[in-house]
């Protein structure tokens, strides 16, 4: 059976082995495998993480083999929000970004890999994915939650663009150290830190002993072991209006990222503005788009969806391919 997940621009579905149900936060919802000889059930879960529902399903062999084993992932998904998230007042990355135009400050391990992986993304990219685009994302934000949206002005994406550019960060390995050269810079990890989020999820499932799992963040998605009696998690990725044929895949051990702007957009004069910014224009993007990648590390898978929607066809498919990545959907030339 196909459980149907809505995310904010696809629709994903999932193949679990016999059958689901609807579930809340209060317990998981199971349902009977076709593989007597392991007694395998899978159970769901639900969470708000990272402003968003993070969702678990796992196959266990009892309900509270499962439960306990989703706990300690939902643990280490608030443990990664603490450390990357741009809301959380006292986060690691707010408190390095307090020390901007200062001397290097000693970071975590994590930290110091979620952006060094970030500024390789960037670099590879040409800045099309940037984590210092931070003052230009709280410029458009405002702009969309605004009664009367109106474009920022001139100056003030000139001024957000001068504390924007990934060259900005130093980083020193042998001490562990981050510097932000540029007074007020502010970080922002969003295009990154779910998919990393779902991937270290599913390894904590993993080394709990339920390698076969699943977690999902809106549009970034990592699955771990093939359910029972199958070759993988069937994936089945669309536009909201489906106005594109859908495609269905089996997956395992993979983190599926999409990023698109079907419902986070602005209309400003007429035009529609996406909540995704290109970090060198500063300006929303203007053309709709819709970009699904595959790629073992749901870091990368995550990086890439959002570059590959900022960079033109060729450039994109290019960036893909020096990650050994798989693109799917967008419009046919990727």
């Amino acid at each position: 059976m196909y459980l149907l997940v809505r995310c904010s621009c696809v629709a994903v579905v999932v193949s679990l082995a016999v059958g689901s149900g609807c579930q809340s936060d209060s317990g998981p919802t199971t349902a009977p495998t076709t593989q007597p000889q392991a007694a395998l059930r899978s159970y769901e879960y639900r969470q708000i993480h990272m402003g968003v529902q993070a969702r678990l399903v796992v196959y266990a062999a009892d309900e509270e083999t499962a439960a306990n084993a989703c706990r300690v992932a939902y643990r280490r998904i608030a443990e990664i929000d603490r450390i990357a998230s741009d809301y959380i007042l006292d986060s690691e990355l707010n408190r390095l970004c307090a020390k901007a135009g200062g001397p290097p400050v000693p970071v975590s391990d994590e930290l110091f890999y979620l952006l060094q992986t970030s500024c390789d993304i960037a670099q590879r990219s040409n800045g099309a994915f940037d984590p210092t685009v931070g003052p230009l994302i709280r410029l458009w934000r405002g702009a969309r939650k605004s009664e009367s949206p109106r474009l920022p002005s001139p100056d003030q994406i000139a001024a957000a663009k001068q504390l924007v550019g990934y060259n900005k960060i130093k980083f020193d390995a042998a001490g562990r150290t981050i510097q932000l050269t540029t007074a007020g810079m502010k970080l922002d990890l969003g295009g990154i830190a779910k998919g990393y989020g779902a991937h270290q999820a599913v390894l904590s499932l993993k080394n709990q002993g339920l390698g076969i799992s699943f977690c999902e963040f809106g549009g970034d998605v990592y699955v771990g072991d093939s359910p029972p009696n199958r070759p993988g998690w069937v994936m089945e990725v669309t536009n909201d209006a489906g106005r594109r044929k859908s495609r269905k895949i089996f997956v395992r051990n993979t983190g599926v990222s999409t990023s698109g702007d079907s419902e986070q957009f602005v209309m400003i004069g007429g035009q529609r503005y996406s909540h995704i910014v290109d970090p060198r224009t500063g300006i929303g993007l203007t053309q709709s788009t819709l970009v699904t990648i595959l790629h073992p590390q749901g870091i990368i898978s995550d990086g890439l969806s959002t570059a590959l929607s900022v960079l033109p066809p060729d450039q994109g498919r290019a960036l893909a391919k020096s990650y050994n990545a798989k693109t799917y959907i967008r419009p046919a030339e990727y």
